[in-house]
């Protein structure tokens, strides 16, 4: 499933959760904010270190054969089975050797017909089965809801649903207005509901532990931080809502609906919204890896089936994205009119002034001047692409089965749909020149950003601080995204080709967001999974990492230099009744200390389960509990830390050493519950 994430994408994409949440073609690290953020607790701790498995750093390059293959010297080769087949041959299994990925499918339609659809390498390593785009299923994760919003335009169509009707009308359960404003399915299926992102239940690794789709709605219904309709921001929970009013309208279970509604009609035999898989087409499933040197994965429940629980071939993904492309139909069969094709095909809102914004459920983009719209699909293992060109009647999807890292797999997914299309639809535009506000806009637009798809009620509140985005105003007028490097390594500036609007030499453009005539955010074209609002200065990583690495280091010392404390008292002989009473204060306040790494231990330990995707629901309860009860105590510890800086400054007799030590004692304890209070480490609620 695309989060966060994402889970989870553009050349110049920034971070998303996660989940997930969720840069393409040049590398942006998510995985570099979090490994810095866990590398501090070890400073403390001397954990072992983890990585999300499903976001991390973007589009390292793929040096292949033909990596490099959509530069064209003398016009663009002609779309034939043969040219596109070579093409294909000399880039994806270098790529996937190289990346230890066991298998791929690629499927090309064209004209109302597939024009190619090839598989490569291996569905199961250990079996020696290769995979077979005709028979050999993938998992697309959020390519998933492509589907569900197909479902949902159908019942638009026959009147039995209202895009801008109040959603509470269908449902059984009441979602609260959002500055006096209902949500609609338009919010849904756009992206801007504002619900905040949530992770629980999102997977699950037993199907007894799989919710109702009802139940899975009620149970972790997500806060509203946007009004709707005026900031995107990509939402797993949204999409399963929209399905849950397949269920509610249609009287049908929603996996059924599905099936009699789109993947019979359009004769998508080898597909199946069902968790685990009905047998007859579990044989066909292509096993996931992490690397394919290493063992298979299990097969993976995705909680809320309209989000990303398809399971389907290639084959079969060609006659959806050829429907798509036809008007809705496929042969004699019609899944939808060709008016209501093209209303789910149009822009919705400008939310991003410049940049093409999301369609009811399609995430457009523009690549040398041709219209895109398509959409990412990520589970844990499977990582796929999906992208139609309406305009020339042409459609692709990549499909991988391993994950080995995300800088990988999201790579070679993206360069193949990008080197497709700079292959066979160069631009031929002529080239902007740059405006004269080069320099003023480049340094409004300077600061640190987070994603508007993120956690704002759960711990998880901590990814806005770790996954913070820089972009720096460069003295000759361009502007730099922090942590986002091309192809040979070097930073990746932006050239301002409009008014508030950037363009990087991969053709990626970031535009500002204004409010009042201020910049207050950006989006990256091609990549609205959540646009990018500036951070307020409380949570401006600039001084809250320091203030980060000093709490935790001064923790640290307090904690290992305590045992040598005790040692030299000791020594000192009989103690008065103040002299006492200050070493038990003291005391207290190590005590502080080591809770409050303890605390750092175990939400380090609760990040690397969920990231991992290996606990997300109610069994992840008893450690959210210990995280919160531990960092209540730090708060009373912070007190009594105050308490023993304001004694030992009273007393006259305190050598400068013990004064220094206890200043910055309490400064690390009140600095932890800053931390503890502005990333949700106490709450009264387990959900995230």
């Amino acid at each position: 499933m695309t989060r966060d994430r994402p889970d989870s994408r553009s050349a110049m994409a920034a971070p998303a959760a996660p989940s997930a949440s969720r840069a393409r073609g040049q590398a942006l690290s998510r995985r570099h904010r979090f490994g810095f953020a866990i590398g501090l607790a070890l400073l403390a701790l001397g954990a072992q270190a983890w990585s999300h498995p499903m976001t991390g750093p973007v589009d390292p390059p793929i040096a292949g054969p033909q990596a490099g293959a959509g530069t064209q010297t003398s016009g663009p080769p002609p779309l034939t089975r043969q040219d596109l087949d070579s093409w294909l041959d000399g880039f994806l299994p270098y790529a996937l050797a190289r990346a230890d990925i066991a298998g791929a499918v690629v499927v090309v339609v064209r004209d109302g017909a597939v024009l190619t659809e090839k598989g490569y390498g291996y569905a199961d390593v250990d079996a020696g089965r290769r995979v077979d785009p005709r028979t050999t299923l993938f998992r697309p994760g959020s390519i998933s809801k492509l589907f569900t919003w197909t479902a949902v335009m159908q019942l638009v169509e026959s009147g039995k649903l209202d895009l801008d009707a109040d959603i509470n009308r269908y449902l059984d359960f009441t979602i609260p207005p959002r500055d006096g404003r209902p949500l609609t399915l338009r919010d849904l299926m756009t992206h801007t509901s504002g619900f905040e992102d949530r992770l629980k239940f999102l997977f699950v690794d037993d199907p007894d532990r799989r919710l109702s789709l009802g139940d899975y709605l009620k149970r972790n219904l997500p806060q509203r931080i946007y009004p709707p309709g005026e900031i995107p921001a990509y939402s797993n929970y949204g999409a399963a809502l929209g399905g849950y009013l397949v269920e509610r309208v249609s009287g049908e279970p929603f996996e059924a609906y599905m099936e009699r509604h789109i993947l019979r009609p359009l004769g998508m035999a080898h597909s199946t919204f069902r968790e685990p898989l009905p047998e007859a087409l579990a044989a066909g499933l292509s096993r996931s890896y992490e690397r394919a040197s290493l063992p298979a994965k299990a097969f993976e429940i995705v909680g809320p089936a309209p989000a990303g629980a398809l399971s389907a071939t290639g084959d079969d993904l060609a006659r959806f994205m050829i429907a798509h492309l036809q008007g809705g139909r496929i042969g004699d069969a019609r899944i939808l009119n060709e008016a209501t094709v093209r209303l789910m095909h149009a822009q919705q809102r400008e939310v991003i002034p410049h940049l093409k914004n999301w369609t009811l459920g399609f995430l457009p983009d523009d690549r040398n001047g041709h219209a895109i719209i398509g959409h990412d699909g990520d589970t844990v293992w499977f990582h796929s692409r999906l992208a139609l060109l309406p305009d020339d009647n042409v459609g692709i999807l990549v499909s991988l089965n391993s994950r080995q890292n995300d800088a990988d797999t999201i790579s070679i997914r993206h360069q193949l749909v990008r080197g497709f299309v700079d292959r066979y639809f160069p631009d031929a535009r002529t080239p902007v020149a740059t405006p004269s506000t080069a320099h003023r806009h480049a340094a409004e637009m300077a600061g640190y950003y987070r994603s508007a798809q993120r956690a704002e009620t759960s711990f998880l509140a901590l990814a806005g601080l770790l996954m913070a985005v820089e972009l720096t105003a460069v003295p000759d007028g361009t502007l730099r995204a922090g942590n986002v490097t091309g192809p040979a390594g070097e930073p990746v500036e932006l050239r301002e080709v409009g008014s508030y609007l950037w363009q990087s030499a991969a053709g990626d453009r970031l535009a500002a967001i204004l409010r009042n005539g201020r910049v207050i955010g950006f989006g990256i074209d091609g990549d609205l999974y959540a646009a990018y609002e500036r951070m307020p200065n409380s949570s401006s990583p600039v001084w809250n990492w320091p203030l980060a690495l000093a709490s935790l280091t001064l923790l640290a010392v307090t904690v290992v230099s305590w045992p040598i404390r005790s040692l030299v008292q000791r020594r000192r002989g009989p103690r008065s009744a103040s002299t006492g009473h200050r070493e038990l204060l003291q005391l207290l306040v190590r005590l502080t200390a080591l809770i409050d790494l303890l605390a750092v231990a175990v939400y380090v330990e609760i990040l690397r389960k969920v990231m991992g995707i290996t606990l997300l629901d109610d069994r992840m309860n008893i450690w959210l509990r210990a995280g919160q009860c531990l960092s209540l105590l730090g708060m009373v510890g912070a007190c009594l830390s105050v308490w023993n800086l304001m004694t030992v400054w009273r007393d006259r007799y305190s050598t400068r050493t013990a004064r220094v030590a206890s200043t910055l004692e309490a400064f690390a304890c009140v600095a932890f519950v800053w931390f503890a209070i502005s990333q949700r480490l106490i709450s009264a609620g387990t959900q995230f």
